[in-house]
């Protein structure tokens, strides 16, 4: 499907499934910071990359999907998985040193970056004057939640994982407009997906072993169940999700609907780790989301 075959609107059906990929979403903060206690960030990162694509290819086997034809996407698929990987390095490691309640709201400073980005590439989506003003009003937001960093720090470094959790969100930005101008646009979810599964495996297994990580010898019921919920349901399913959305509906209208995801990613973190939040947190995604919303008005 190509861009202008595009839905500007979200249907019942594409509202349902945004919703249930975002509480998944949420979730995966808190497993991937509770599997941190038993295996290095970069092995996790990796190995659930790897394990996520062998299943996206057992999959398109099974559905006769083909992956390895030429199409002109290798380009734009290595772009897509080197800033993939970068993204969950950041996530992953920024995890050892802030919350996964205050990493899941710097994350969604992506919708953000997003409709910064989707002017220079679909020129019909102009920012207008009330679009701006809801990007200063989201910018400020993650900034004062930012400096709590430095005032009331849950750890020592907490201000170090605070802006891994803002590259992170850059770069989960850029990659969706990496795929949406290059000829990813026109691919299968599934090869999109397959190319950052891919990238990302090789290089953050990579990255493991010059960081000197240890593997884990033995693996707990826990971190199996951990590690099988980000691989299995987030990284394979719900992605795969994802990107048949990026294809067929507007970009922006989906970022809107991210939004509910640091919701659910804040009470995980509250109900699942006893993680606290704090009353300026709250109030910096209330004016994340808002700021977010009028841009996508």
């Amino acid at each position: 499907m190509n861009l202008q075959t595009r839905q500007t609107h979200l249907d019942a059906r594409a509202v349902t499934l945004l919703l249930l990929c975002c509480l998944l979403w949420g979730i995966n903060q808190v497993a991937a910071k509770a599997a941190l206690t038993e295996i290095g960030p970069l092995w996790q990162a990796g190995l659930r990359s790897a394990v996520a694509g062998l299943l996206v290819w057992l999959w398109s086997m099974s559905r006769g999907i083909r992956l390895f034809e030429r199409d002109g996407s290798l380009g734009g698929g290595l772009l897509a998985g080197a800033l993939f990987a970068a993204e969950f390095a950041c996530i992953f490691v920024g995890l050892q040193y802030t919350s996964a309640s205050r990493m899941v709201v710097f994350i969604y400073l992506s919708p953000f970056v997003v409709a910064l980005g989707m002017p220079w590439i679909a020129h019909g989506e102009k920012l207008s004057g009330k679009q701006w003003v809801g990007l200063v009003l989201a910018f400020g937001a993650v900034a004062f939640a930012f400096a709590e960093g430095f005032s009331a720090p849950h750890s020592p470094r907490q201000w170090w994982g605070d802006a891994l959790g803002v590259a992170a969100a850059v770069l989960w930005g850029g990659t969706t407009l990496a795929i949406r101008a290059t000829r990813l646009s026109s691919a299968p979810a599934e090869k999109t997906l397959l190319y950052q599964l891919l990238v990302s495996a090789l290089a953050l297994c990579a990255a493991a072993i010059f960081a000197g990580e240890a593997l884990p010898l033995h693996w707990s019921p826990r971190l199996l169940g951990l590690f099988g919920f980000q691989a299995v349901i987030v990284t394979f399913a719900s992605y795969l999700v994802w990107f048949w959305l990026i294809r067929h509906y507007a970009a922006t209208r989906l970022a809107v609907f991210t939004l509910s995801t640091p919701l659910f990613g804040l009470l995980a973190g509250a109900l699942l780790l006893g993680e606290g939040i704090s009353p300026r947190l709250v109030a910096a995604l209330a004016a994340l989301a808002a700021g977010i919303v009028l841009v996508n008005r």
